[in-house]
């Protein structure tokens, strides 16, 4: 790896990179990277955002650009999590057009001049579509079917084989940046801002170190957040449950009126009335529940916090 050795004043890739548990395979990315874009024949930029990993990605990041300055680092003060250290890398970057990819190589650089060729047809965002992911079974089930669940729910259609790696066009970014909403997942932000939009097939590849920091229960909470953040038909779904049991309170009340004023009652259905009880005390439970959740998350947006913080740059 060399340095450069002329001074870029306008940069035609900004290539952005959350880094977490990256120290092994950072290196490798900005080789693949560099040697993919001067192939290509265009002045870039490499953004690594370290997300306060545990172990030396940030040792590692300061090593290479020392000898490189085209490689940009930003070191995150604490682990804000992979799409708001996109978010931090988007806003430092620079270019015409943005790469965005993770640090574990399982995406490709070589696959970033098939996306940039596709985008000069006329698409302002190309996106990389996994052939054959190389993932755990787990991970590829919960991430079909919780792409079809956000797909119902924001009224969108999301592909699970779809994530992160892509090339978008200066405007995209700039519209994703005057987001400022603390729940941050990029590709329904790509989503929902639009513009013409196209994927491509391209490699996955096996991860080059480790396995994925993000665990059942972190996709989990990552779900649930995105689901609040970008949905309110949960809120619906309650609502019209509670309407349909109130529909069916009023005519089991006329039913015991009519019963009443006709028959009489002896004392029965005392298994029944607790079940009744038990039923509809949960549903309440479970609908203040829905309703706290969105009360949280819109707490949380009144605080106006940043969305991360940044600890330290190097070569900007």
């Amino acid at each position: 790896m060399k340095a450069n050795d002329v001074e870029v004043t306008e940069v035609f890739f900004s290539v952005v990179s959350p880094v977490y548990l990256g120290e092994k395979t950072v290196r490798l990315l900005v080789e693949g990277i560099e040697r993919e874009v001067r192939k290509l024949g265009k002045t870039y930029e490499i953004i690594l955002v370290e997300d306060a990993s545990p172990d030396n990605s940030w040792n590692e990041i300061q090593k290479i650009a020392e000898i490189n300055s085209a490689v940009k680092g930003i070191k995150l003060s604490r682990n804000f999590g992979q799409h708001k250290a996109i978010a931090a890398g988007l806003k430092a970057g620079c270019g015409q057009w943005f790469v965005v990819m993770d640090c574990d190589l399982q995406d490709p650089p070589e696959d970033i001049g098939l996306l940039f060729r596709k985008s000069q047809e006329g698409f302002d965002i190309v996106l990389g579509r996994r052939t054959v992911r190389q993932d755990t079974f787990l991970k590829r089930a919960f991430s079909k079917c919780f792409y079809a669940l956000l797909s119902k729910l924001s009224g969108a259609k999301f592909d699970a084989s779809v994530a992160n790696f892509g090339i978008y066009s200066k405007k995209v970014i700039q519209a994703i940046n005057k987001m400022d909403e603390p729940i941050r997942f990029f590709p329904a932000m790509v989503k929902w801002v639009g513009f013409k939009s196209t994927a491509i097939s391209i490699n996955h590849s096996e991860r080059a170190e480790g396995k994925s920091s993000y665990s059942f229960r972190k996709l989990c909470n990552l779900g649930l957040d995105i689901v609040l953040a970008y949905s309110d038909l949960p809120l619906r779904i309650v609502a019209g449950v509670g309407l349909l049991l109130s529909f069916c309170s009023v005519i089991l009340t006329l039913l015991v009126v009519e019963r009443a004023l006709t028959k009489g009652f002896s004392v029965v259905g005392y298994a029944s009335l607790v079940c009744l009880i038990l039923f509809c005390t949960g549903l309440i439970v479970f609908i203040l529940g829905m309703v706290g959740l969105y009360i949280g998350k819109i707490f949380e947006a009144t605080k106006n916090r940043p969305i991360y913080v940044e600890e330290e740059r190097v070569n900007f």
